[in-house]
């Protein structure tokens, strides 16, 4: 294998396994963009991939499974928005209750589903762009949820910052009295956003189920979740940014789990750690409130707002 061969596929790795963390991370930023901090994304990736997981195998179809998944995951992401939206629960409780519902629930009801074979996606090269040099083979080679991937990115990115339910749901999570003052319904715009985030975490985890790693073991998230919390505020709440970190994310992934399948002498435990050490120290350096607002945090991020409680 030459190294131009061995750099297109560990590019190529890197991208796909990059997607599930991407697509997560796209949903919590969508989320923290008005307002609502979720921290259970890890939860809801694991429901999302086991409810695509046992659909899929029930029906044959892994469309109906990431469909299952995001319509799954969109409920459990309204469990987190109920509360915290309207009543003003603690974001940072609700969301570790999250995750504990969803890891226990996936534990729970994906027994008979482990050592199933998978419905899995297949490959689909997108015509005339899988061909060209160089970037073919590694982004347009793959299945249809990365391409779901990469035409999110520039979507959200076009549409919170060019259109104007983009623009009302960014002045929910900077100044919501403002918006509110402006007759903007606030509370229904960040709960909106938060179930949207949900349905983006599904995905994420059927894209771990049905095509990264297609079967279903406990715990098949494997901290990617909390990897896409990270990465959110690694990326400055961009979204270019975000799919750039989730790609660096995705190669470290990649190269960990396919460093012997590719020939390389290098200590497999220690890169397969090397995505958890680097969430630790992104959430290390921003966990000053001065850095996170000098990092493009939105001003109201986890503040719950009620006009009996305005400032």
């Amino acid at each position: 294998m030459t190294c131009g061969s061995l750099l297109t596929l560990l590019l190529a790795a890197a991208v796909s396994a990059g997607t599930p963390i991407l697509l997560a991370g796209l949903g919590e930023l969508i989320a923290e963009k008005a307002g609502v901090l979720n921290l259970g994304v890890e939860g809801m990736m694991l429901v999302g991939a086991l409810t695509a997981f046992a659909v899929a195998a029930a029906t044959g179809s892994p469309w109906a499974g990431a469909t299952a998944a995001a319509v799954v995951t969109g409920v459990f992401a309204l469990l987190h928005a109920l509360p915290v939206v309207l009543l003003g629960v603690d974001p940072v409780v609700s969301g570790l209750a999250l995750v504990l519902l969803g890891s226990g629930l996936s534990a729970s009801f994906g027994r008979p589903f482990i050592g199933q074979p998978a419905t899995a996606f297949s490959d689909l090269p997108l015509p005339g762009l899988s061909g060209l040099p160089g970037i073919g083979p590694v982004l347009f080679t793959h299945d249809p949820l990365v391409t779901l991937g990469l035409l999110l990115v520039p979507g959200v990115a076009l549409w919170l910052r060019s259109t104007r339910p983009g623009l009302l749901l960014r002045i929910c999570g900077e100044n919501p009295q403002l918006a509110d003052a402006q007759g903007h319904p606030v509370l229904w715009y960040r709960i909106g956003a938060t179930v949207a985030g949900g349905v983006l975490a599904g995905l994420g985890g059927a894209a771990l189920s049905l095509a990264e790693t297609p079967s279903w073991v406990d715990g098949l998230a494997a901290g990617r979740g909390w990897i896409a919390l990270a990465l959110v505020v690694f990326a400055g709440w961009s979204p270019w940014r975000l799919l750039l970190g989730a790609w660096l994310f995705g190669g470290l992934v990649a190269v960990g789990f396919r460093a012997q399948a590719f020939g390389l002498d290098l200590p497999t435990y220690g890169l397969k750690l090397l995505p958890y050490l680097a969430t630790l120290l992104v959430l290390v350096f921003a966990s000053t409130g001065r850095l996170r607002r000098h990092l493009g945090a939105p001003a109201a991020l986890g503040r719950p707002y009620s006009r009996e409680r305005r400032e």
